[in-house]
């Protein structure tokens, strides 16, 4: 058990409590928990919108997949999670900003009603258990790692939860906000010198290159099938475009202090992850380098555990301390955002309509109350996932949102004539799509069975979401031009009367 490592890393965690216990005393409203008062200047925006996707898939999960498949294996996540943050600040943050909204949710209310908004809000709540549970998990694993197993994954878990879930409680966004900017600081510091001081261990920087070329790692397309590339496709747009109508990427861009904060805090921290995302796969190269046959090893029972080990293994205890500050840190500032953006939106959007008389406080008492219990769900459910990598479990958390909220954002937002009856259909076509491919090996109907190893199921919900918004705006209309035309071609309606039975 490396016991000084592990007092170093409570100690870090018991310290950004403090911060959440300093943000919690400046906490007067809903407005101020969820999305900080709307008072963040540009360079927090940044380093939030930086921390929404750095987190334990970053650090631990990407080089994972990396290392076994390459470039190609890991579009969806930095690639498209990237760019989603870019498109948000490019093509949604000012048009959003300007509506003064406290949830994702409200946008829907606003735009198609009540029904649009909770059908929207149950999706993107239950999306967030997969992206959490995966963070938890990454938690568990560090305790575990650095206890010499004295500590259990469960424990670990555990213990985690409640430390990440005390300080937003306590803050809210204004606490995920100040701790993601020192956090972020530490990250970058913390894994610019262990990717330096690897490259140094393993003969240089070009070394790390020409093993990853070697191996053909650098390969960013798939083989030129139409299937390859249909799930490479699918793949990309998951993440980039499934996670746009999320509350955890809307609130920390609308918590930016003005329009510009908000634009270019999204871009650029969008930019930043991008680049960024390549120093882990840079590092566990330099592992596999190091180590071959501990690395192999691992590679064949859980290689998300290669990167934690070179450091233990063939790092200074300094260097230690960094690694795993910066590790704590990617996990706490994922989770602690992810934790508070459901329970924001269940709040807002679906207990507001169950007890609109709610006052100002009552709400903020609720919105802590359910993030108490979304973290006892989350924690159950990492628990009852235990195996699954950390990079499956957030990959697959933004397809629903794909299938069932993306389209009516981007419709409402860009295309005057989307109506309700359109976002309403889309959802069902796109929700209901995916989940025929995605669980057509339960069904028993020959031709279906296996249908999501031929098709990718985020692709095909997207192309059912567009059509059913697409018809289901423009049918009533023309159904009702169509009666129209009848009406006069058989008579019953004079050319050139003004009365519309319809």
């Amino acid at each position: 058990m490396n016991v000084e490592l592990l007092i170093f890393v409570f100690i870090y965690l018991i310290g950004t409590l403090a911060v959440g216990a300093w943000a919690g005393t400046r906490v007067k409203n809903t407005a101020d928990f969820a999305v900080a008062g709307h008072t963040l200047p540009l360079y927090m925006v940044i380093t939030t919108s930086f921390a929404t996707w750095f987190g334990a898939e970053t650090v631990m999960g990407i080089p994972a997949k990396f290392v076994k498949g390459g470039l190609s294996s890991v579009i969806e996540d930095p690639f498209g999670a990237s760019m989603c943050l870019v498109f948000v600040g490019l093509f949604f943050a000012v048009r959003l900003y300007r509506m003064k909204l406290l949830t994702i949710g409200d946008f829907f209310r606003r735009r198609y009603g009540v029904p649009v908004e909770i059908l929207c809000s149950v999706m993107i709540i239950l999306s967030y258990l997969g992206w959490v549970a995966a963070q938890i998990t990454a938690l568990g694993l560090v305790f575990t790692i650095l206890s010499g197993g004295a500590i259990h994954h469960e424990t670990g878990m555990i213990i985690g939860t409640v430390l990440v879930l005390i300080y937003v409680m306590m803050g809210g966004m204004l606490a995920v906000a100040w701790t993601d900017f020192i956090q972020m600081i530490v990250l970058v510091l913390g894994l610019s010198y262990i990717a330096w001081y690897s490259s140094g261990l393993v003969g240089g920087t070009s070394k790390v290159f020409e093993y990853a070329a070697e191996r053909q790692w650098f390969n960013v397309f798939p083989d030129p099938t139409l299937k390859d590339w249909a799930f490479f496709i699918a793949a990309a747009v998951t993440m980039m475009l499934g996670s746009i109508p999320q509350q955890d990427v809307f609130q920390r861009v609308m918590s930016a202090k003005n329009e510009r904060s908000a634009k270019y805090g999204a871009v650029i921290g969008g930019l930043c992850y991008l680049a960024f995302a390549f120093v882990p796969m840079f590092i566990v190269v330099a592992a596999l380098i190091r180590m071959p046959e501990h690395s192999k090893e691992l590679l064949e029972s859980d290689p998300q555990q290669v990167l934690p080990r070179m450091i233990l293994d063939h790092t200074p205890f300094f260097a230690q301390i960094l690694f795993f500050g910066a590790l704590v840190s990617a996990i706490k500032s994922c989770s602690s955002a992810t934790l508070l953006a459901p329970s924001t939106s269940f709040v807002e959007n679906i207990l507001r309509h169950i007890k609109p008389n709610m006052r100002d406080k009552q709400l903020l008492l609720a919105m802590r109350i359910t993030i108490l219990i979304f973290a006892s769900l989350v924690l159950i459910y990492a628990i009852m996932t235990k195996g699954t990598s950390i990079y499956e479990l957030v990959s697959s958390a933004y397809q629903i949102t794909l299938a069932g909220a993306f389209v009516p954002l981007a419709a409402g937002l860009y295309w005057k004539r989307a109506t309700t009856q359109g976002a309403v259909l889309s959802i069902i076509l796109g929700v209901g799509s995916w989940a025929l491919v995605t669980f057509s090996n339960n069904i028993p109907i020959r031709g279906f069975n296996g249908l999501n190893e031929k098709l990718p199921p985020q692709l095909v919900a997207l192309g059912f979401a567009i059509w059913g918004m697409v018809f289901g705006s423009n049918a009533p209309q023309w159904i009702k031009n169509r009666c129209h035309i009848l009406m006069d071609h058989i008579g019953l309606r004079p050319a050139d009367s003004h009365h519309d039975p319809f």
